[in-house]
Order: structure tokens, then C-alpha cells, then sequence
């Protein structure tokens, strides 16, 4: 599919997704949030991507909502701004059920909507000098759609103090409150996020999507005997599986299991065309 807003490059089963419109700080808008919703499809039913990293052409990775799309917002009814929010919660939705993980490569800035999309990825690594803000409230308005990964992702404590003043935080207090996971120089960012993805593709696929699963199953749940019993069913599932039983027959054996051999020789057959 072609898009507009955005650009994908896919290689050695790392999808980067680039937030395209450097122009105007990588704002969001009607069609780039349509464009995402798409893209994060696509690349979930793409059984050669391993792993998902969002990043910000230009000078910031995204500066939140784009200002003429605001005020077209401004100037719809209740109805239709239900609508609009119910496209961007679908898009940030989207993205955090992904299959497979998903890591963001901050820079910058990340304001708004933008805090949005780094809390829905599994991780985030950010260049030190990027700056953070949840900044709705300054406009008259509230964080309602992102708020439920990104109270997630610093905590609600935090979320408190950076939800009601609005402002702006660097990377170091990011990382601090755990909105980030790792931090890095500007040049040594990329460096970061390779380092992950290099013990990210270490795993299974498969392994990789049910523990996506089994994360969002158990985050805030109390310890019941249904959730116990939920467990036990997942983790015999797991064992019995062929994925499964591949990597426990190719630890006790010394060797690499089968989705590394497999990855491995796509990328050589990849160099050959």
C-alpha cells in the first residue's frame, strides 16, 4: 500500500515505520492516523517481521496534533469529534496489539498524541536531548485518549504531576519514571535500539506473540485462582506446542533453534537477489 504521511522499510525482519511529515514535527492528522491504523495491520499480518520500530523523520519524533487538523476539530459538533476520537483511540489500539514487539526511537520532542504512540510500543529508547509534555490541559482540553498507556507506561503518580502541570520533561526524567527504557546520545541512539532488536530476534515468534498476550492478561490483575489456573493453561500450551518444543530440544542439544536458522537464511538468500 502506498502512504503519504508515512514510509515503511523492512529489512532483516525489522519493519521501521517513519511518521513522515517532517515539515510540520510529524503532526498528526486525519490521514496519517488512517495511514497507521493501516500500517500497523499490515506489518501484523507480515509473518517476516520480527520486530516494529516507530520513528519520527526530521528534527522531532512527533509534536502531537497537527494545528489545522485542530481546528477543524474545533470546529465539529460533539458527534463528529467522537468519531475523530474513536479513530485515533482505534490507531493507538492498533498499535499496542501488535504481534509482534514494537520498539519507539524517540528524538527531539514528544508532546501530546505523540506520548501517545511511544506509551502503546512495548519499550522506547530516546536521545538525551528530547523533550516530553502531556499538554492538553494547557488547551482547554484533557489527554483522555492516550491516557490509558501512558498512565500505564510512567505510572500514575507521575502521570498526576505531568498530566495536570503540562510540562515539558527531558529525557532523563523520562527515563527516571520509566517512560523510557533506555536513553542514549543523539549519534549513539540508532547503536540502542539495534542492541535491542539484536536480543529481541533472539526469541520466537510465536513465544514473542502469546507473551504479548499473557502480559496484557495479567497486568493489574489480582492473584486469584482463576488467574492461576489461566496461567497454567497458557504455559502448557506453550510447552506442548511445536515452537515450544523446538527451543527446550535445541537448548539441551547446544544449538541454534530453528527460527534462527530460518531468519538466517532468508537474509542470505535476501543478499543473493
Amino acid at each position: 500500500m502506498a502512504y503519504s504521511t508515512i514510509e515503511i522499510h523492512t529489512e532483516r525482519g525489522v519493519a521501521v515505520l517513519w511518521l513522515n511529515r517532517p515539515e510540520v514535527r510529524n503532526a498528526f492528522n486525519e490521514i496519517m492516523i488512517a495511514e497507521l491504523t493501516a500500517a500497523f495491520g499490515e506489518l501484523d499480518a507480515d509473518a517476516s517481521v520480527r520486530a516494529v520500530v516507530l520513528a519520527g523523520r526530521g528534527k522531532v519524533f512527533c509534536a502531537g496534533a497537527d494545528l489545522n487538523w485542530m481546528k477543524r476539530m474545533g470546529e465539529m459538533d460533539f458527534e463528529e469529534n467522537r468519531k475523530d476520537a474513536i479513530a485515533f483511540g482505534a490507531m493507538l489500539k492498533a498499535l499496542h496489539a501488535l504481534k509482534k514487539p514494537t520498539i519507539a526511537r524517540v528524538h527531539g520532542a514528544a508532546f501530546a498524541g505523540g506520548m501517545g504512540l511511544i506509551a502503546a510500543c512495548d519499550m522506547a529508547a530516546a536521545s538525551t536531548e528530547t523533550e516530553f509534555a502531556v499538554s492538553e490541559v494547557r488547551l482547554g482540553l484533557t489527554p483522555a485518549t492516550i491516557s490509558p498507556y501512558v498512565i500505564a507506561a510512567m505510572g500514575e503518580r507521575a502521570a498526576r504531576r505531568y498530566f495536570l502541570t503540562a510540562e515539558r520533561f527531558s529525557a532523563a526524567e523520562a527515563y527516571r519514571i520509566g517512560f523510557v527504557q533506555e536513553i542514549a546520545q543523539p549519534d549513539e541512539l540508532d547503536g540502542m535500539v539495534n542492541a535491542i532488536l539484536g536480543e529481541i530476534v533472539q526469541g520466537a515468534p510465536g513465544a514473542h506473540a502469546v507473551t504479548k498476550d499473557l502480559i496484557r492478561a495479567v497486568a493489574q490483575r489480582p492473584l486469584t485462582s482463576e488467574l492461576l489456573g489461566d496461567m497454567a493453561v497458557r504455559i502448557a500450551t506453550a510447552r506442548a506446542s511445536e515452537e515450544g518444543k523446538e527451543g527446550v530440544r535445541s537448548f539441551l542439544e547446544k544449538r541454534a533453534p530453528n527460527w534462527l536458522k530460518a531468519a538466517k537464511q532468508a537474509a542470505r538468500s535476501k543478499k543473493k537477489k
